[in-house]
């Protein structure tokens, strides 16, 4: 007893510190400095049961936290004492502050600081509290008397019974609902997948459907379990703080949030305008490039290929602009995480993308150029094909062989590029081949064989003339270039395969050995092929052969 006494004395004396005499002309000599001092001063609920009373502040020496538990356990002590009347609750003023006192026992000290805090006189406040105290021992012995105790726990079972009937309906109606998808929604689903020419498989849409169903399940048995133990945790005394709490939790972030969306729909209200405005950019600049790309409109100097890359680059930008206007409004940009964030990302796309900028820069470099157009045939590198495909940061070539070689474009600008078909059909393609001739055969035979077979080849051209070039007077032969126009490029091995044949056939009808590749001497017989034996087994008969 008298340590309790020692302990009211201590926060009587800590209490009245806030409020004394030497104190009072400090505060009037700085009225504003001193009513900021209040504002900072914290408080603490004063609880029982899991209801709050009211509030009180603290100091220093005795934190609000630490003065609203001892008030709180001397009320809960006046409560269980059963000799104890509510009606000896009264309130005594003294220089310090006014008490309230049940019967001798001081509850608590009410101060003038108490009062600044409220905005109220300090017998008023006193009053208040009195009368919320007397109210809360009331409660107090009311919910533990064992009537109300056992009204209670049937109240509880009768939750119970409720909770298990809402988890036996709601399961139900889960499995029903996944029967209803399986069975009757299946027909329009496969209709879907056929109309949407397999883009959209019945099983995936069918899935979906169903993990909808689940997360809906899942949700519904989490807001009723909350709601049961908010409900069953609330009736009894002992665990009413703890429904708080669990409550508290539960919706706090969702409060949380949900103010967070209030305080930003002006910033979506703003960003879905520049949404709106951006996309009708987009759409503008589409119409007006698509109208180049038709042949509608003309600029002077610009290519009609040229339109579909240019919109791309147009539409980066745009959509660069929109989000660098967009970015103040996001909600949370102004936060150290979102900054965090943005770094984080900057730095990894600056680190992961640096040869995805380069491929494209040179796909667009390579647009520009005007080093091919798709279905031409070109070769980069030692790669020979046909351009199938150009993208962003690849081009695909379809080899000779029927092959798909992708390339990176960063790799192409930095290749030497040979187009066979950009004046094939303009000025025509040459094909060359060189076949080597002894010395003892007269050129100017020599050329108009070369010439025959050029002429005997379908498919080059008449004109310009076929010509051949003396290109070397080897050690052992003389080599011979023959060059004929071609128009077009996608045809180069049929002809050349035809004109290699024709040569063959030229010469053997006249006797003339081709030496090529290499020669060392005379043999005994010309190798020659005798014009009995040009249609052999396999070859086509005479009259057929192509």
């Amino acid at each position: 007893m008298i340590r309790k006494r020692l302990g009211v004395l201590v926060s009587v004396v800590a209490l009245a510190a806030t409020v004394s005499p030497f104190r009072a002309p400090a505060q009037s000599a700085g009225g504003q400095r001193g009513a900021d001092l209040e504002a900072e001063v914290a408080t603490a609920p004063i609880e029982i049961d899991g209801q709050v009373l009211f509030r009180v502040r603290g100091v220093s020496a005795m934190p609000a936290e630490q003065r609203a538990a001892v008030i709180a356990d001397r009320i809960v002590a006046l409560a269980e004492d059963p000799g104890f009347r509510i009606e000896v609750l009264r309130s005594v003023e003294t220089e310090l502050g006014t008490k309230i006192m049940g019967g001798d026992q001081l509850v608590m000290l009410v101060i003038d600081a108490d009062a600044r805090v409220e905005g109220v006189r300090r017998q008023v406040l006193a009053a208040a509290n009195s009368n919320r105290i007397g109210a809360a021992i009331e409660e107090y012995r009311r919910a533990r008397t064992p009537e109300r105790l056992l009204a209670d726990a049937l109240h509880a079972l009768a939750v119970t019974a409720a909770l298990a009937v809402a988890l036996v309906v709601v399961l139900w109606l889960a499995r029903w609902f996944d029967t209803l998808v399986k069975r009757r929604l299946r027909r329009r689903i496969q209709s879907l997948e056929a109309q949407s020419f397999r883009v959209l498989r019945a099983e995936r849409i069918s899935s979906a459907l169903r993990g909808v169903l689940r997360a809906l399940r899942v949700v519904a048995i989490l807001v009723m379990t909350v709601v049961y133990l908010r409900v069953v945790l609330g009736l009894f005394p002992w665990t009413r703080g703890l429904a708080n709490q669990l409550f508290d939790v539960v919706a706090g972030p969702l409060t949380t949030m949900a103010r967070g969306a209030v305080r930003a729909i002006p910033n979506l209200i703003v960003l879905a305008i520049l949404f709106l405005i951006v996309r009708f950019v987009l759409r503008l600049t589409r119409t007006f490039f698509d109208a180049l790309k038709r042949g509608a409109v003309t600029i002077a100097g610009f290519e009609q290929e040229w339109a579909e890359p240019t919109y791309r680059l147009a539409r980066v930008l745009v959509v660069a602009f929109g989000l660098v206007v967009a970015y103040p409004y996001i909600p949370g940009s102004e936060s150290a995480a979102f900054k965090g964030v943005s770094v984080f990302l900057g730095v990894v796309f600056s680190l992961g993308s640096s040869s995805a900028i380069a491929n494209s820069i040179a796909g667009y470099s390579l647009t520009y150029r005007r080093a091919f157009k798709l279905g031409e045939r070109v070769r980069i590198g030692d790669v020979t094909g046909d351009v199938i495909e150009m993208r962003l940061q690849v081009t695909h070539l379809r080899s000779l062989k029927h092959e798909e070689v992708i390339i990176p474009n960063s790799l192409i600008l930095n290749s030497q590029v040979v187009n066979y078909s950009s004046l094939a059909k303009e000025e025509g393609l040459i094909l060359h081949t060189t076949v080597g001739i002894g010395y003892e055969t007269p050129w100017r035979q020599v050329e108009a064989m070369l010439l025959v077979a050029a002429d005997r080849t379908v498919g080059l051209l008449k004109e310009p003339r076929p010509f051949v070039l003396q290109q070397s007077l080897a050690d052992f032969a003389v080599n011979y270039e023959l060059n004929a126009y071609c128009s077009d490029a996608q045809q180069m091995l049929p002809l050349y395969t035809a004109l290699h044949r024709n040569i063959l056939d030229v010469f053997n009808e006249y006797g003339v050995q081709i030496m090529t590749p290499a020669y060392v001497s005379d043999p005994a017989q010309p190798k020659l092929v005798p014009k009995e034996q040009w249609y052999a087994t396999p070859a086509a008969p005479a009259g057929r052969d192509t």
